[in-house]
C-alpha cells in the first residue's frame, strides 16, 4: 500500500470536512460522498435513511464484508429563541458546551439563509462577570451570538431563525508539514476519507477481491443508530473503521491505527480482531490494540439490530476526541495497510 493512497485519503477528508453535517442534517455530505466513489467508478446509491451504501466488488457474496464508517458529526440545533435575540442550543450526539465555547457558528434556517455567530458563555465579558471562571459551563449557560444586529426574539426571528434550525460548529481543519491533521469533526470524517483512499487503491490496482466488499457511510452515529439497517444478504464479518481513542491508559498514538478489542459496549469478535491483528502483522502497519473506557461504534448497531455477523473495529488514532482533534498521516496509512491486508485473507 503506497503512501500515496494515505495522501489522497487526506485530500478527500479536508474537502468533506468542509461540508457540515451534523446528525440529521447529512444530504450534502452525504451526496457529495456518493459522487466520490461513484467517480472512482464503483457503484453508490443513497439509501432511504440518508446513508451512503457501496458495492467495491469482489466474487463471494455468501461470505461478505462489510466497512461501516459515518460522516455524521457532533453539532446542535436551536432550541429557543431568547428574548435579546441570541440562541439557546440542544446539542446533537456528544458535543460538549465547555468544548464549543468561543467557536465560530453557522445557523442554517429552513428558509436557507445560513446565518454567522459564535457560541459563548451567557455574560462572556471577563471584565463584566466576575463569576466569569467559576460557572460551570452547559447548554442553559451558553448561547449562539449572532453576527446580526439583533436585540429581541422578533429580531432574530424576522432572518427566518426559529427552533429546530441546524447550528454547525466550524471545524477549523489545518494541516501541518509535519503530517499532522487537526480538525474538529475528524470522527469520523477521517474513515470516509480512509475508505476512499482503499476505493482507489482498488480501482488503480484492479484488485480481485476473494469476498464481496461493501461500504456503509452511515448518518446517525453519533446518535446510536447509523448501522442499525442497509446490510446486505451474505454479509459475514463487518468492519467499523472509526476513529482510535488515545490518551491516558492506551498505548496508540496518533501515528498508528488503533484495534479495538473491547469499548463500553462489551468485546468485539475475538476470531474478528484476531485477523485484524494478523492482517497489521502482514502489512508491516505499526499498530497498537487497546481497550476503549467510553465508546460504541456503528457495527455495534449492527448486531442490536439482529445481524448475525462477527463483529470488529479499527481506525487511525485520534487525539481529544469530541473536541478539536489531532491525527497524523501514518495513522491513515497504518490503517489503509490493515485494511488491505484484512481483505486479502
Amino acid at each position: 500500500m503506497e503512501k500515496k493512497y494515505a495522501e489522497y485519503a487526506l485530500e478527500r477528508t479536508c474537502a468533506l470536512l468542509a461540508i457540515d453535517s451534523p446528525s440529521g442534517f447529512t444530504a450534502r455530505a452525504a451526496g457529495w460522498v456518493r459522487e466520490a466513489f461513484a467517480s472512482l467508478g464503483f457503484e453508490a446509491k443513497l439509501t432511504a435513511k440518508g446513508g451512503v451504501l457501496v458495492d467495491l466488488g469482489g466474487e463471494d457474496a455468501e461470505d461478505a464484508i462489510f466497512l461501516e464508517a459515518h460522516t455524521d458529526t457532533l453539532g446542535a440545533m436551536v432550541a429557543e429563541v431568547k428574548s435579546n435575540g441570541r440562541l439557546r442550543l440542544t446539542p446533537l450526539g456528544g458535543m460538549r458546551a465547555e468544548n464549543g465555547e468561543a467557536e465560530n457558528v453557522r445557523v442554517y434556517t429552513r428558509g436557507g439563509r445560513v446565518l454567522e455567530g459564535t457560541f459563548q458563555l451567557v455574560n462572556a465579558s471577563v471584565h463584566v462577570n466576575g463569576d466569569y471562571g467559576e460557572t460551570k459551563r452547559s447548554f442553559d449557560t451558553t448561547e449562539v451570538v449572532l453576527d446580526e444586529d439583533v436585540s429581541s426574539a422578533g429580531d432574530t426571528r424576522a432572518l427566518g431563525v426559529e427552533v429546530g434550525d441546524m447550528v454547525c460548529f466550524d471545524p477549523r481543519t489545518r494541516v501541518t508539514a509535519s503530517g499532522y491533521i487537526k480538525s474538529r469533526f475528524l470522527d469520523d470524517k477521517l474513515s470516509v476519507g480512509i475508505l476512499l483512499g482503499l476505493g482507489r487503491y482498488l480501482r488503480d490496482r484492479d484488485v480481485s477481491l476473494r469476498r464481496k466488499v461493501y461500504a456503509h457511510i452511515t448518518v446517525y452515529e453519533e446518535v446510536g443508530h447509523g448501522g442499525s439497517a442497509s446490510v446486505p444478504a451474505g454479509v459475514t464479518e463487518a468492519v467499523s473503521v472509526d476513529m482510535g481513542c488515545v490518551g491516558e491508559g492506551l498505548r496508540c498514538t496518533e501515528r498508528q491505527v488503533s484495534i479495538c478489542a473491547k469499548d463500553s459496549r462489551g468485546p468485539y469478535s475475538y476470531e474478528l480482531t484476531g485477523k485484524l491483528i494478523e492482517a497489521a502483522k502482514k502489512e508491516g502497519a505499526d499498530y497498537a490494540v487497546d481497550v476503549y473506557p467510553h465508546y460504541g461504534s456503528d457495527v455495534e448497531s449492527t448486531l442490536s439490530a439482529g445481524y448475525d455477523l462477527r463483529h470488529g473495529l479499527i481506525g487511525a488514532g485520534v487525539y481529544a476526541s469530541h473536541g478539536y482533534e489531532r491525527s497524523h498521516l501514518d495513522g491513515v496509512w497504518n490503517t489503509l495497510k490493515v485494511l488491505k491486508g484484512y481483505l486479502e485473507q
